[in-house]
C-alpha cells in the first residue's frame, strides 16, 4: 500500500504524438499531454535534449518533412520508433508558428503522494507510542529512585526500587551502596557525638563537686559555666536523638496542635500571639511538630522579643509563619544559619545566642515530614520563618 514508485509520465506512443502534430488537438485516448500553439522558435524544457532520429520517425508519421518537426525528449531512446518516456516536447511548424505537443506537468498532490503521507503518519504515530512507552518505562524507576534518594536521612531508610533497565536496576544497587555507606558514616559520627556529650556528664559531676569547695564569688561564677556546659550537652544529645530516631506519624490536626502550644507558651510568660487560621491535618508526630515550632518562638522571642503565629492552606500544602520584631535575619547567611551550632548573635553567649541547635533541629523536623523551612527578611521589619509542610 505505502511502496510503489512515484508518479511520473506514463509512456507515449509516437504514433499519438504525431496525430496530435497533424490535428492540433489531443487524441481522445491519450491522456498526460497538451497541444498548444506558439510564435516562438525556442521551445523544450532545460532537461531535454534534441533527437534527429525520433523527429524523422514522427515526420513519418504525420507525414511531413523532416525539417518542419523538431522535439526534444528527456529520454532519447536507442529505437527511434519505440514510445516517448519522460518528458518531451516536439513542435511542427505551422505558418509563422509551431504546434507544440508536450507532457503535461504532473499533479503536485497524487494518490500517490496520499498513500505515503498517511504511511508515514501511522508510522509516526506507532513510533510515538513506542518511544512513549519506552520513555516512560525508563523514567519512571528513575522518579523513584530520586524520591527514595531525597527521602533518606538517619533513622529512615527508604527501600530502593529495582525495577527497569537493566541499567536503572545497576543505577539502583550503586545508589543503594552509596546510601548505606553514607548513613553508616553519619550514624557513626552521631553515636560519636552522643557518646561524647553523655560521657562528659560525669566529669562535670566532679567538677561541680570541687566548685562547691571555692570561694562564693568564684563559685557562683563557676557553677553558671557548669550549668551553661549541661545545657549545651543536653541540646546535644536532644539533637542526636531526634535525628537518629524515625517520628511514628499520625493524623493530627496542625492549627490544634499550634493553638494549644500557643496558650502553653504565653501561660509561661512569653509574648506570643497566634491568629487563628483555616483547620488543616497534616501526617506527623505531634511531640515534634510541638518542638519544631517551640524552637522557632523561642528564637522569635530571643532576637525579636515578640512571636506571632499565623497559617494557610493552599494546593495540598501547610504553611506556618512565625513572625518576630527583631533585625531580621543577616543577608547571605540565611541558609548557613541551619547548620548544627551555628549562631545568629555573634557574641557566642548562651544567653543570647542560644546553642546553635535549634534552627537545625527545626530543619530536621521539617525535612522527616517531608516539608521544608525557609527564613526571610520582612520588608516592613523583622524576621519570618517559613514552615511547609504536606497536609491532606
Amino acid at each position: 500500500m505505502f511502496s510503489g514508485p512515484p508518479p511520473w509520465f506514463r509512456p507515449t506512443p509516437i504514433a499519438r504524438v504525431a496525430d496530435a502534430l497533424r490535428t492540433g488537438q489531443v487524441p481522445e485516448t491519450v491522456r498526460g499531454i497538451e497541444v498548444a500553439r506558439i510564435d516562438e522558435d525556442r521551445f523544450g524544457r532545460s532537461d531535454e535534449q534534441p533527437s534527429a532520429a525520433r523527429d524523422a520517425a514522427i515526420a513519418a508519421l504525420i507525414p511531413a518533412p523532416a525539417d518542419e518537426v523538431q522535439g526534444f525528449y528527456q529520454f532519447p531512446p536507442h529505437d527511434p520508433d519505440s514510445d516517448l518516456h519522460g518528458s518531451f516536447t516536439v513542435g511542427r511548424r505551422a505558418g509563422d508558428g509551431w504546434i507544440i505537443v508536450s507532457t503535461a506537468a504532473p499533479p503536485t498532490f497524487t494518490g500517490w503522494h496520499l498513500r505515503r503521507l498517511a504511511g508515514m503518519l501511522l508510522t509516526l504515530a506507532v513510533l510515538s507510542v513506542l518511544a512513549w512507552y519506552v520513555a516512560r518505562r525508563i523514567s519512571r524507576p528513575i522518579r523513584e529512585l530520586a524520591h527514595a534518594a531525597t527521602r533518606a536521612r538517619l533513622g529512615a531508610r527508604p527501600a530502593i526500587p529495582r525495577g527497569g533497565p537493566r541499567e536503572v536496576r545497576e543505577l539502583a544497587e550503586a545508589v543503594e551502596a552509596m546510601q548505606d555507606r553514607i548513613l553508616q558514616q553519619a550514624e557513626g559520627r552521631t553515636a560519636m557525638l552522643a557518646a561524647i556529650a553523655h560521657d562528659l556528664g560525669t566529669p562535670l559531676s566532679r567538677i561541680a563537686f570541687w566548685v562547691e569547695q571555692l570561694p562564693e564569688a568564684a563559685r557562683d561564677r563557676a557553677a553558671a559555666d557548669i550549668d551553661e556546659m549541661r545545657a549545651m550537652l543536653g541540646a546535644v544529645l536532644r539533637f542526636t536523638r531526634d535525628d537518629r530516631n524515625q517520628t511514628q506519624h499520625a493524623r493530627l490536626d496542625l492549627g490544634s496542635l499550634i493553638e494549644s502550644l500557643g496558650d502553653d507558651l504565653a501561660a509561661a510568660g512569653m509574648p506570643v500571639e497566634v491568629d487563628f487560621g483555616p483547620r488543616v491535618i497534616v501526617e506527623g508526630d505531634p511531640a515534634a511538630l510541638r518542638r519544631l515550632f517551640t524552637n522557632l518562638v523561642e528564637n522569635a522571642v530571643r532576637y525579636g522579643d515578640r512571636a506571632r503565629l499565623c497559617w494557610s492552606v493552599s494546593a495540598n500544602w501547610a504553611e506556618v509563619l512565625v513572625e518576630d520584631e527583631g533585625p531580621g535575619f543577616p543577608t547571605g547567611r540565611a541558609e548557613a544559619l541551619f547548620a548544627p551550632f551555628v549562631r545568629g548573635e555573634a557574641s557566642r553567649n548562651r544567653a543570647t545566642g542560644g546553642t546553635g541547635l535549634g534552627l537545625a533541629i527545626v530543619r530536621s523536623i521539617a525535612e522527616a515530614h517531608g516539608g521544608e523551612v525557609a527564613l526571610e527578611t520582612r520588608a516592613a521589619g523583622g524576621g519570618r520563618v517559613r514552615v511547609r509542610l504536606p497536609a491532606e
